[in-house]
């Protein structure tokens, strides 16, 4: 028999993590001690109270049944009150708040809410490529975005064509931003809201890396911006925020007429959360949140160390204010691929090249501060030998 694949399927490009993998393979067959720091997956554990918090749950047999899609009312609560006490904003539990397996599971099935075939969702490059994914799985069209360093990697809604802005229905949007690590000043989310209300477009915000910020830098909530609830809704994950990505537990916030869409779709895609999962969040969420300063106090002396080595080295690599990536350029004469390719096959550390994200991405490759920094230390001096 021939299979072939669905024109969604068909059309997608491969996934840039898969590629890593195959290629780290081939390097470690040789014999290869491999610094990986490709993937943004942290290697500090989740802190034990919230272990615990899942070891005392799962044992629970009122939560060995089907979950609701929309989540545990209590730990939609508890998402509520930790946006309220992080940023000042209030969400009804019960219309405001969605229960996500993951951010990047309601970043993917958001579209099929919204989006029909032909539609155009505007999307920032480099960027996160579900955002791309569940467009064109949606049937939508994407309309690319660069990010730049002359634009502090923001944005130009401005240069989006009249014919663009009147066939779009979503714009995704990232700060601090994987993998340029920019972050976004409050003008800017002022501009987006009156971008959104002059052209109908739903604004959704990907706030991953809130919490993952250095020397006094306090991330904002877009939805902190006057005029936001009305026009967007914000997508966090507990995955980077409290080490807990493969626990697969994220939500979403904002106007309920976007919420309740993204929830029904989910109702129809996905059974919800294992609800032990969501007690574990629920612990998280309700913490004093010193382990969330613990973590930054670890990222931002590895952050330090990786910088400074780069820099000696002559590379202009910027000093990030947030996430745990390094967004470098790379030397003269080389393209991502060429340079990724040469750390990772003459010094054994991977790192992601920049035109993974998108093409505007060329010029530059993304390394995660995933690895002790120890093992940074050591990166740095094998680039040392071959630079």
């Amino acid at each position: 028999m021939i299979f072939t694949k669905s024109a969604r399927l068909q059309q997608l490009p491969p996934y840039l993590f898969l590629e890593l993998d195959r290629m780290k393979a081939e390097v470690r067959k040789k014999g290869v001690d491999i610094i990986d720091l490709g993937i943004g997956d942290p290697d500090l554990p989740t802190p034990k109270f919230i272990v615990e918090r899942m070891l005392d749950s799962v044992q629970k047999a009122q939560y060995h049944r089907y979950p609701s899609s929309r989540g545990m009312l209590s730990f939609r609560k508890a998402a509520a009150e930790w946006y309220k006490k992080r940023f000042n904003l209030s969400f009804d539990p019960a219309s405001e708040v969605v229960v996500l397996i993951g951010s990047k599971e309601g970043i993917a099935h958001f579209p099929f809410a919204f989006v029909d075939p032909g539609d155009v969702v505007l999307v920032t490059t480099p960027g996160y490529p579900v955002y791309n994914i569940g467009t064109l799985f949606s049937g939508g069209k994407t309309y690319y975005l660069p990010l730049i360093a002359e634009n502090d990697f923001l944005p130009d809604l401005d240069s989006i064509p009249d014919d663009i802005r009147k066939r779009a229905k979503i714009l995704w949007i990232n700060y601090p931003n994987n993998p340029t690590a920019a972050v976004a000043p409050p003008e800017f989310f002022a501009r987006v809201v009156h971008f959104a209300k002059e052209n109908n477009i739903i604004v959704c915000h990907d706030n991953a890396y809130s919490e993952m910020t250095y020397d006094g830098y306090i991330a904002p909530s877009f939805l902190e911006t006057a005029g936001a609830k009305e026009v967007g809704l914000e997508f966090h994950s507990l995955s980077k925020t409290y080490n807990m990505t493969g626990w697969r537990i994220g939500f979403a916030v904002g106007n309920p007429e976007l919420i309740g869409p993204l929830a029904q779709v989910k109702s129809n895609m996905d059974s919800g959360q294992f609800e032990a999962v969501q007690e574990a969040g629920i612990a998280a969420l309700e913490s004093d949140q010193s382990c969330i300063r613990k973590m930054q106090e670890i990222y931002s002396e590895r952050r330090d160390i990786l910088v400074s080595g780069l820099q000696d080295l002559g590379l202009d690599t910027p000093v990030p204010k947030a996430t745990f990536y390094i967004w470098t350029p790379v030397p003269k004469g080389y393209t991502s691929k060429d340079f990724s390719s040469l750390l990772l096959e003459q010094a054994g550390v991977v790192c992601t090249p920049g035109n993974g994200f998108g093409q505007s991405g060329e010029g530059y490759v993304r390394m995660a501060l995933t690895v002790s920094k120890e093992r940074l230390a050591e990166a740095v001096e094998r680039f040392r030998q071959i630079l």
